[in-house]
């Protein structure tokens, strides 16, 4: 007679949990779900208290993990975890997320950054476009190599190594002629200022 150890106990209710959630995944199994939510739902809750949270955050952020759960349960991975790892993962996570969320400080409506910008003066905007104008000249008479490297940082946002990638060229040729284009840029614009 062989008889059944806790840990057989643990393991049957492991995989157990994990086909739950496959049938989920596969069928949206409605009672599956129903199982994993009355089993977790109420740790989910006593975790959530554990961690700060008062009774109705706890629910809430109980029934979100478990929301959560129902949607991404075809993400699942077995190998890589069990059943109840996987949700207090999300629970810890939904945890951290809502921390954050309270824990903002409120806008101050006079908040520098949150105001309009100044309207320019006319000075100003006169400087600006002959700047731009410039600038735009002396894009014009840079030699091609160093004008599509330019337009990759400038225009396309991409890093020096992106561009390096990008136009099969080592790093130090990528830096050396956006460096010569932008420094003949700049000596232009000092010398017409």
């Amino acid at each position: 007679m062989t008889q059944t150890t806790n840990l057989d106990i643990e393991r049957e209710q492991r995989e157990h949990f994990a086909a739950c959630v496959g049938r989920i995944a596969s069928r949206q199994c409605r009672d599956a779900f129903t199982e994993l939510f009355e089993f977790f739902a109420p740790r989910l809750k006593s975790y959530m208290r554990r961690l700060g949270a008062d009774d109705q955050e706890a629910e809430e952020l109980a029934q979100e993990v478990m929301v959560t759960v129902w949607r991404k349960a075809d993400q699942y991975d077995r190998s890589k975890a069990s059943v109840s790892t996987w949700i207090f993962r999300i629970a810890r996570n939904r945890r951290i997320d809502a921390h954050r969320r309270n824990n903002k400080p409120a806008l101050e409506p006079d908040e520098p950054m949150l105001q309009p910008a100044p309207a320019e003066q006319p000075d100003d905007g006169l400087n600006r476009l002959q700047h731009e104008e410039i600038v735009r000249r002396e894009l014009a008479t840079l030699p091609e190599e160093q004008l599509i490297l330019l337009q990759a940082a400038f225009y396309d946002g991409l890093s020096h190594t992106e561009i390096a990638k990008a136009f099969n060229l080592p790093l130090g040729t990528v830096k050396s002629r956006i460096r010569l284009a932008f420094n003949r840029l700049r000596g232009q614009l000092e010398a017409e200022s």
